[in-house]
């Protein structure tokens, strides 16, 4: 399984907040500009607190397990291997959605004056936010469940004494 990169998620995010502030640019200019929702920002503070919650309850049961407590409960390499692909996932939409409404978001940074766009910039802003938190959780998710080295790789990649 590949680890998350932070070139990529940044990539994504850019990419997302460009076209989204083009967007919303193009569309105010037609019209009304979709509103962001309240809910935004409270569901991806939801989705970062569960992947927390799991990394935690994962980090704890892993150390329980290594230091052979009696009557630890053990982590299955497929439910780890599958918070893993979720905590992915999450950190990928959010990186999306981050850009989305960071794009939107700057856009709305023209129009404080007034209370509706104002209020639109603030949930943008959170929605963000939030949204880099889903990313760091996921990040905390992928450290917690990652597999050991082995012992004889400590030296890859530098070159044998003659």
């Amino acid at each position: 399984m590949k680890q998350l990169r932070v070139r990529m998620l940044a990539g994504l995010f850019a990419v997302a907040g460009v076209l989204s502030w083009a967007g919303a640019r193009l569309w105010d200019s037609v019209g009304t500009l979709p509103r962001v929702p309240l809910a935004a920002p409270i569901v991806l503070a939801l989705i970062a607190v569960v992947l927390l919650a799991t990394a935690i309850s994962l980090r704890a049961r892993l150390k329980a397990q290594r230091e052979r407590r009696p009557g630890a409960k053990g982590v299955e390499p497929l439910m780890a291997a599958r918070a893993v692909v979720f905590g992915q996932a999450s950190a990928l939409v959010a990186a999306l959605v981050c850009g989305m409404y960071g794009g939107v978001g700057a856009f709305m940074l023209e129009f404080l004056d007034i209370p509706a766009r104002r209020d639109q910039a603030y949930y943008a802003g959170f929605s963000v936010l939030a949204g880099i938190g889903v990313i760091a959780a996921a990040f905390f998710l992928e450290r917690v469940c990652k597999l050991p080295e082995d012992g004889d790789d400590e030296h890859r990649g530098t070159a044998p004494a003659a």
